[in-house]
């Protein structure tokens, strides 16, 4: 027994997970990813207009929660009824917090984590001509819930 939830167990094939038989719930994810940058860079992020680079990083990862099982391929196309990115610039970087939600027979783990994910590497896209050593790092999903819609 492999134990992957992509894997069927007779045959060793790789398989969309069918979750036919499984309730409607409402489910919620938090992702959270970080771009570690020189305290510099950072106080240039910090310092540029509202609608600035964030703003960009922020619609980047919104439109990459919502594409999240065209990238990741057994991945289930979901409704999402929310997607929030907010990114928080540090002293010595930007924390990105995504949070997903839907009401299906599936969770929106994956889609939490590609929203904290794109959004880090659209801060790493737009900061790189500035700081060659920044890194991407702790991308990781902190909460996941699941209850019987209201």
């Amino acid at each position: 027994m492999s134990g992957f939830s992509h894997v069927d167990e007779s045959t060793g094939e790789v398989t969309m997970v069918d979750v036919g038989h499984k309730p409607p719930l409402h489910r919620r994810a938090v992702a959270r990813a970080t771009v570690r940058m020189a305290p510099e860079t950072a106080a240039r992020l910090r310092s540029l207009p509202k609608g600035d680079a964030l703003t960009v990083a922020q619609i980047a990862g919104v439109m990459a929660a919502k594409r999240t099982s065209e990238l990741v391929p057994l991945c289930h196309p979901l409704p999402l009824s929310l997607v929030e990115i907010h990114l928080t610039v540090g002293d010595e970087g930007v924390e990105i917090e995504a949070v997903a939600e839907t009401t299906a027979q599936t969770g929106v783990e994956m889609e939490a984590l590609t929203g904290a994910a794109v959004a880090a590497l659209t801060v790493y896209d737009m900061a790189k001509a500035v700081d060659k050593g920044m890194s991407v790092t702790g991308i990781a999903l902190v909460e996941k819930t699941k209850q019987k819609p209201a």
